[in-house]
């Protein structure tokens, strides 16, 4: 086993016996040997493309096979061999489609022509074979940028994947998603080459990120400030955690007139916001924080626990009969469902819910692009004024590390005529503190989920536009902290648009080479976080 795709990764080098994530061996010897099948089934898809072969379905099945190999999504090894198998037979289908339509088809060797044994252990021992130490004469910087590529295009698809589900597709993703896949088997492409696909990378997740934005918005309407109870109310209830908007408004509707009350966790916070899921009575509040902290806090949760996509963690036994997973997450052992949500109503039904009502603060969600740039003359006009001296994008992937604690630091040390915005689990760190506001602006605005850094890119293009300047010389500086491979992918977005002096933490990447990140260094001025008191100083002077 080696994996470095997250953050946390072992001794910040990479894990060798079992995944920080709670990944075992085994599955991540599956995940290798379905990125490896899948690569070869983009290099016909690729070809195909060539003679006009564009087969829709094995575009959403690469993109949710992709997905599935993303940190803390898919533990399942059953669900993997199922996996690889079936690409292996769009493959083969795809194969056939290519070659009546003229195009090429005749690779010999890789990918292409990969047939996986047919038990559970050989396939691991095939995977063994294919993982990122498999060629160990590759040019390190050349592995490094491949990595980067496929890491920033899991978050892409997973980011497409939201939004094909809510109906919003472009076939220029899917195209690029197989362009990217299949150029990692070209030995030809050099550094200057594979940079070009890493910000290529990036722009097509701009793209992914604008439909994920029109599906959201399209669907549900524009978030509007809201305040959202940490308290509970009396009755059955049902905590969603991850980030499926779709399969939240499943549940709200299954769930009407049975007197459970739905709360969210973690990334479904921002739900709260959105006029098409706040109108249900039902929905009540958020319980808990960010996805590290799910074993302490599902354990005291007493209803049922759906999990959508990713993030979840190793179920404890004291909750593990009471959570459910749906759609692409999994864990061995614990109970999946489809879009019937009847078995996790039942569970919630016979637990005992809260006995009594529980009072708690209150906080506000629901700054979206619409809500911030809706009020951008009274931010214009405090900036003008000096109310407002700098504004502060705060936030990313959460993470187990005690060093996270900067973020927490950074934003009680900001000035008060600086405005905090932030999105995704990294708000956890702070997302309940009061800062107050600046003539009616509050000064930490909720921009949303991770999977909202489309309005946090737009908030900014509108400000450079109304002060006429490029976003790089806005009083805005990036803090951003990073886990998982959507954030990789956003990362790729700020540099492809150009956006310079973000500062990474709470460490930088183990698959990026010490030269990729003189060249990232060098191009965009990306540094490492210091202490909040250094950067601070550094930023404001």
């Amino acid at each position: 086993m080696f994996c470095f795709q997250c953050e946390q990764t072992s001794k910040g080098e990479g894990c060798t016996k079992i995944g920080v994530c709670g990944k075992k061996p085994e599955v991540a010897a599956l995940q290798d040997l379905l990125i490896y099948a899948i690569k070869g089934l983009s290099q016909y898809a690729v070809e195909g493309r060539k003679v006009g072969v564009i087969d829709l379905e094995v575009d959403r099945f690469t993109s949710k096979a992709l997905f599935s190999t993303l940190t803390n999504v898919d533990f399942d090894p059953a669900r993997f061999v199922e996996l690889i198998n079936e690409t292996v037979k769009h493959r083969e289908a795809l194969k056939e489609k290519v070659r009546s339509a003229g195009g090429k088809t005749g690779f010999t060797e890789g990918p292409a022509v990969f047939k996986p044994e047919s038990s559970l252990e050989a396939m691991v021992n095939q995977g063994e074979k294919v993982g990122v130490k498999s060629d160990p004469d590759i040019n390190p910087d050349i592995l490094s940028l491949k990595e980067l590529l496929v890491y920033g295009l899991k978050g892409a698809v997973a980011y497409a994947d939201h939004a094909a589900i809510l109906g919003q597709e472009d076939e220029r993703v899917y195209a690029f998603m197989h362009e990217a896949l299949a150029a990692t088997l070209d030995g030809s492409l050099g550094v200057e080459e594979m940079v070009g696909l890493v910000l290529k990378c990036g722009e097509i997740n701009l793209r992914a990120m604008e439909l994920l934005d029109a599906a959201h918005t399209g669907t549900y309407g524009h978030p509007v400030p809201t305040p959202v109870s940490l308290g509970a109310k009396k009755g059955k209830a049902i905590l969603v955690s991850g980030h499926d908007l779709k399969d939240l408004e499943l549940l709200l509707q299954q769930t009407e007139g049975k007197g459970i009350n739905v709360y969210t966790h973690g990334e479904m916070l921002p739900c709260h916001g959105y006029p098409g899921l706040k109108k249900y009575p039902h929905f009540f509040g958020h319980y808990g924080t960010a996805w590290q902290n799910q074993a302490k806090e599902f354990a005291k949760f007493p209803g049922a626990i759906l999990m959508t996509t990713n993030c979840i963690q190793k179920p404890q036994e004291s909750y593990k009969d009471n959570i459910f997973t749906t759609g692409l997450v999994g864990w061995p052992g614990v109970a999946h469902v489809s879009k019937d949500f009847t078995p996790v109503i039942q569970k919630a039904l016979e637990m005992p819910g809260f006995t009594e009502d529980v009072e708690g603060k209150s906080v506000l969600v629901g700054f979206g692009r619409n809500a911030v740039l809706g009020v951008a003359d009274k931010v214009i006009e405090a900036v003008k004024n000096k109310a407002i001296r700098h504004f502060f994008l705060v936030g990313g992937c959460d993470g187990a590390k005690p060093g996270r604690s900067y973020y927490t630091e950074f934003v009680e040390k900001v000035p008060e005529d600086c405005v905090v915005l932030t999105l995704a689990c990294g708000k956890f760190r702070f997302f309940d503190k009061d800062l107050g506001d600046i003539g009616g602006i509050p000064r930490l605005l909720d921009i949303g989920q991770c999977n909202d850094a489309y309005s946090a890119v737009q908030i900014a293009v509108a400000l450079s536009k109304a002060f006429d300047v490029g976003v790089n010389d806005l009083p805005l500086s990036m803090i951003l902290s990073w886990y998982e491979q959507k954030a990789c992918a956003i990362l790729l977005s700020l540099l492809y648009l150009g956006i310079k002096d973000i500062r990474l933490g709470p460490s930088l990447p183990a698959f990026v080479s010490p030269n990729v990140l003189d060249v990232l260094v060098k191009n965009f001025n990306i540094m490492p976080i210091k202490t909040p008191d250094e950067d601070l100083k550094a930023i404001l002077g």
